[in-house]
């Protein structure tokens, strides 16, 4: 694992998935200088995520388009784009829950936890099943987060029932949606990770 992390970049998207990570250093300097706390909290939080697919080797494109959902998710929150433009915290909630839940797969499967969506005997239905569950649990963490943020932190942090509800319905449907790629692609070309 230590290896994968510290190995050097090959290729194009390899390369700009890298650049979002170093984006999101950028962004908690920016938070520490224009913003707060709550949103340097958010942005490390994000950089941690944004590490995660250098120790497992996932496919460049998986990493890249997990790494800027993460980042558009994060930086719609500090420039408040969930309540000015109406249905995106849904556009953002279906991919960013979807790749997320994805790489939580790709994790625990390599971890030997859960059963790997390339391996033959593993079927479509449990793929899915699999992905949606971790997707619909990380956005009930993430929504009791939200609630907490509001309630002890930032009343400003919107929550309210229709939002969290809306919000996890999303994220569970990017969850099987994210659960059906991840088999069609292992079935393609035999791999998710490397």
């Amino acid at each position: 694992m230590i290896e994968s992390f510290l190995r050097a970049p090959t290729g194009v998207v390899e390369i700009v998935a890298d650049l979002l990570r170093l984006a999101a250093v950028f962004s908690i300097a920016a938070a520490a200088v224009w913003w707060g706390a709550p949103e340097i909290a958010l942005f490390a939080l994000v950089l941690l995520g944004l590490l995660l697919p250098r120790f497992i080797e996932v496919r460049p494109v998986f990493d890249a388009a997990y790494g800027l959902a993460l980042l558009v998710a994060a930086w719609s929150t500090v420039v408040d784009l969930y309540t000015r433009v109406p249905g995106w915290d849904l556009v953002v909630h279906f991919s960013a829950t979807g790749l997320t839940a994805a790489m939580t797969c790709s994790l625990l499967a390599q971890a030997q936890l859960i059963p790997r969506a390339q391996d033959p005997r593993v079927t479509l239905a449990t793929v899915i099943v699999l992905t949606a569950s971790l997707g619909l649990a990380l956005s009930a963490l993430w929504e009791i987060a939200e609630w907490l943020g509001h309630t002890y932190v930032d009343p400003t942090i919107f929550v309210t029932y229709d939002d969290t509800i809306g919000d996890m319905a999303a994220g569970g449907l990017g969850s099987v949606v994210a659960g059906l790629a991840m088999k069609a692609l292992s079935l393609r070309s035999g791999t998710v990770a490397r």
